[in-house]
């Protein structure tokens, strides 16, 4: 089993809104920083700039949006008050620790595959109690390959040493993770937490919260209930 961590485990919206108002006071401006973000993100994933670089451009860009031109040591000093405020926000969603308490007690090897700088993934996933979760830890920034590239999932599969048809991946994203990990060969299932229904007519299956996982795996791949024992290591990632 693979898991994406942004928006999949990790309630990566939520504390990107609470840095957000810390930099201005609301998040109003949301939709121009999730766009801001989506166009400089795409540059760090290219390989175009580092991860710093991103962050300060993209800083810089969004106050443009509305004018303000910022110092280096401005956006810097901005860059740095958000990024404060978003890590203390690093939370789980609430279905996480129950899911991955069950995938272990059913028997299944665990892939985190994510797109982002290693030292902030692992310092994010230290914070909120995923380390030590999974067999195997995919990062883009560390494997020099990001999602949807398949290269990325084949990774992840040879380091669960499980063929890919017989692994299964689950993320946020409809064309980054579930559509992305059917093209490279593995199965793929859309957590689709919106709770809007899908735009449009879907070739992989779609749950609306990772409490729906087990009885998707039970019904559609014949996979034991087990009701396991909570562990101390994923008790603390709720």
């Amino acid at each position: 089993m693979c898991l994406d961590i942004d928006d999949t485990l990790l309630d990566n919206a939520a504390s990107s809104r609470s840095g957000l108002a810390a930099l201005v006071g609301h998040d109003a401006a949301w939709p121009v920083w999730r766009r801001t973000t989506d166009e400089h993100y795409a540059r760090y994933l290219a390989g175009d700039v580092d991860f710093d670089t991103m962050l300060h451009e993209r800083t810089r860009a969004f106050f443009a949006e509305f004018g303000e031109l910022l110092t280096d040591a401005e956006v810097a000093r901005r860059e740095h008050h958000r990024m404060c405020a978003m890590q203390r926000a690093w939370r789980l969603f609430h279905d996480v620790a129950p899911c991955l308490e069950w995938l272990h007690a059913s028997g299944y090897r665990l892939a985190a595959v994510t797109n982002a700088p290693g030292g902030y993934q692992r310092k994010k996933m230290a914070s909120v109690g995923l380390s030590g979760v999974f067999d195997a830890v995919i990062i883009s920034g560390e494997v020099g390959v990001a999602k949807p590239d398949p290269a990325i999932f084949e990774i992840a599969c040879a380091e669960l040493g499980v063929p890919s048809h017989q692994v299964l991946h689950v993320g946020d994203r409809l064309d980054v993770d579930a559509t992305a990990a059917v093209r490279a060969g593995l199965r793929g299932v859309w957590l689709d937490r919106s709770g809007v229904p899908a735009p449009r007519q879907t070739d992989v299956p779609v749950i609306a919260g990772l409490d729906e996982l087990p009885e998707h795996l039970v019904c559609d791949y014949g996979v034991e209930h087990a009701d396991p024992p909570r562990s101390a290591a994923l008790a603390s990632a709720r």
